[in-house]
């Protein structure tokens, strides 16, 4: 597994931004707000491409703290657009988090992530419709690697299931964390 340090203000593709950093019960929270991009990203979704990166978005990461090292589990990333609006989930998988003396949050990367839509019907009540889980290629080379053994990545396809059913669902914990925030910032 490799360590992974949720921080992207020295992201290459990030010209100006500004992050801060927020702890709520049994989460961080990153917000990341981007104001000026070297150019934006697009990525591919099932059969089409959003745009996660561009001048005015925001990446709010919703991170669990207190499980440590070694503990499966899973972290939230979701991209808004420039009037706020959330264009895509990002749920990375997990062996273990923390968060750094600095307070950022740290995971041990198990390579599947789900990705996953929201689309906000009449009412303006948002849900996630589609979810894909990706990167089974990142996982097989761990595997081959010897980074990651047989029982844990069966261990990762079991959890990034249950991640994507409960995203379809609306009952994956983090969505209500990050509900919650964007909703009333915890001002």
């Amino acid at each position: 597994m490799k360590r992974k340090v949720f921080d992207l203000r020295q992201w290459a593709r990030v010209r100006r931004c500004t992050e801060s950093v927020l702890r709520v019960p049994g989460h961080v929270i990153v917000d990341l707000a981007i104001h000026e991009v070297t150019g934006p990203k697009d990525v591919p979704f099932g059969d089409q491409t959003i745009r996660v990166v561009d001048h005015g978005y925001r990446w709010v990461r919703v991170h669990p703290t207190g499980s440590g090292e070694g503990v499966p589990g899973s972290a939230l990333s979701a991209m808004l657009d420039e009037g706020g609006q959330l264009v895509q989930l990002y749920v990375d998988l997990h062996g273990g988090e923390g968060l750094t003396d600095a307070g950022l949050p740290w995971h041990d990367d198990l390579y599947l992530d789900v990705i996953a839509n929201w689309v906000v019907d009449e009412r303006g009540h948002g849900q996630v419709t589609e979810a894909h889980i990706i990167d089974r290629e990142d996982l097989d080379d761990a595997v081959r690697a010897g980074l990651v053994d047989a029982a844990q990545a069966e261990a990762t396809w079991t959890h990034a299931a249950q991640v994507r059913a409960e995203l379809l669902a609306g009952t994956y914990p983090p969505l209500a964390v990050l509900r919650r925030y964007l909703e009333d910032p915890y001002t």
